[in-house]
């Protein structure tokens, strides 16, 4: 079960590296791009960790779905990207996938 926990926090922390290089211009942003580089390592960290006990293809496809989901319901909500039903439903798809990932292991 410590795997799954892992795995979900190497999610977030997929999340969090792809919000901090946004804002970190280019790197030009040296606060932010140190974050990025830090938030990056224990993201890689944690899922060397969860993949320890979940297959590869289960772990590394679960860990960028959260990163993914993630970030796209960032940008639409928070960060003014376009919203629309095709982008709802594909994030939904992508949703769906994980959990039957998840299920199947």
């Amino acid at each position: 079960m410590i795997e799954w926990i892992y795995l979900l926090i190497a999610g977030i922390a997929e999340i969090g590296w792809a919000l901090s290089l946004k804002f970190s211009d280019g790197f030009t942003n040296i606060p932010m791009a140190i974050s990025t580089i830090v938030i990056m390592i224990i993201s890689l960290v944690f899922l060397s960790f969860a993949m320890k006990d979940i297959p590869l293809g289960t772990a590394y496809a679960i860990w960028t779905g959260i990163g993914a989901v993630g970030v796209a319901i960032i940008g639409l909500v928070f960060l003014g990207e376009a919203r629309s039903i095709a982008r709802v439903f594909c994030i939904m798809l992508i949703i769906g996938g994980i959990i039957g990932l998840k299920l199947s292991s």
